[in-house]
């Protein structure tokens, strides 16, 4: 008796159906010289001064937390490409749907430093987006804020605009429901929303190979028939790159895409974590050396002529100043109300029992 068996394909592996792509590698050489030409030296020397902003700010948000300035907060350090990268593919008009720790991104598409301190602060005036900037208040619950995303790009696509939706979450937030309902809503729906993945390898303690049996999460975007690429996370250019297609396919009528970008958080989770007692610490410290994000874009504005010892004090200097500003201004502001805590719940606040 003949036995048929269905084609099923079977193992596979998702590594190299989306192998990691960059342009720049560690030592800060192009793997593709023909990119070299489409970054301008102005342009790399903006996204690297947002990069050592970004730092700078998250280092100070460290210190003011252990002084008891601010509350617990979530450090993002090492992340720095990922999140500058892409928000610097957006344009105005645009949405940028953040987590509790983008506020790399949303600083680079225009939020004050102000307004993040005052989040951190416990302030409800932290989720409130720059003038003129649609930022989305940061998500604290896992992946919710991908339907999110969804249902802003649907109303731009009904209101006919050219606008895109932009959301990031992590690697445990592909383990939510809510990460496969809003994949299924784009791609049935076809609207202009960007998912970015920042894959540091661990959701708090977990890591990914505890999480799900794919090599990828860029190989999720098949079962939902969508683009997907995965990127190295540390290399602002490539992250640029891939976001600003996906950006630019979404608004010209594509469609949705997948971004992962594969990266690393040197520190805890949050301040109220000992990233020790689940993970190697030592391995912070052999990709600070070897993969460092601001490092590689160093390297290449020193080759440009445009970095050296004083031209980063210069920079060090302005930025400082600035996030002290922005430390006053968070000190300064006046005392919670306990009001705040019904504000922006109700359209309009219901009776009082009696």
């Amino acid at each position: 008796m003949l036995e048929l068996s269905p084609p099923f394909t079977e193992g596979g592996s998702g590594e190299a159906l989306f192998p990691l792509w960059r342009l720049v590698d560690e030592e800060g050489r192009w793997t593709d010289e023909r990119w070299a030409d489409r970054f301008s030296p102005e342009w790399i020397e903006t996204a690297y001064r947002h990069m050592l902003r970004a730092r700078r700010f998250d280092r100070k948000c460290l210190s003011l937390q252990r002084q008891g300035r601010i509350g617990t907060y979530a450090p993002y350090e090492g992340q720095e490409a990922a999140q500058v990268g892409s928000a610097l593919a957006l344009g105005p008009g645009d949405w940028l749907f953040p987590t509790y720790r983008d506020h790399a991104a949303a600083m680079t598409f225009g939020q004050p430093l102000g307004r993040i301190l005052l989040y951190w602060k416990g302030r409800y005036e932290g989720g409130i987006p720059n003038e003129g900037r649609k930022i989305f208040p940061p998500s604290v619950p896992i992946a919710t804020q991908l339907p999110h995303a969804v249902g802003a790009a649907f109303a731009e696509r009904f209101l006919n605009t050219p606008h895109v939706a932009l959301v990031y979450f992590g690697d445990g937030a592909t383990s939510e429901g809510d990460f496969h309902e809003a994949l299924n809503l784009a791609s049935v729906w076809n609207v202009p929303v960007v998912f970015f993945n920042q894959n540091n390898g661990y959701a708090i303690s977990t890591p990914l190979d505890k999480q799900m049996k794919s090599k990828t999460i860029a190989q999720r975007a098949l079962g939902y028939d969508l683009p997907g690429i995965r990127v190295d996370g540390n290399d602002v250019f490539a992250v640029y790159a891939a976001t600003k297609a996906a950006v630019e396919r979404a608004r010209s009528g594509g469609g949705p895409a997948l971004i992962e970008a594969v990266t690393w958080r040197y520190g805890a989770h949050t301040t109220a974590d000992d990233p020790r007692r689940y993970r190697d610490q030592s391995e912070s410290d052999r990709l600070r050396e070897k993969s460092d994000p601001l490092l590689r874009v160093e390297r290449i504005l020193e080759r440009l002529g445009r970095f050296d010892a004083e031209a980063k004090t210069r920079w060090l200097t302005a930025i400082d100043a600035e996030i002290e500003a922005a430390v006053r201004e968070m000190e300064s502001a006046s005392p919670v109300s306990e009001a705040d805590l019904f504000r922006h719940v109700f359209a309009e606040s219901p009776d009082a029992p009696a």
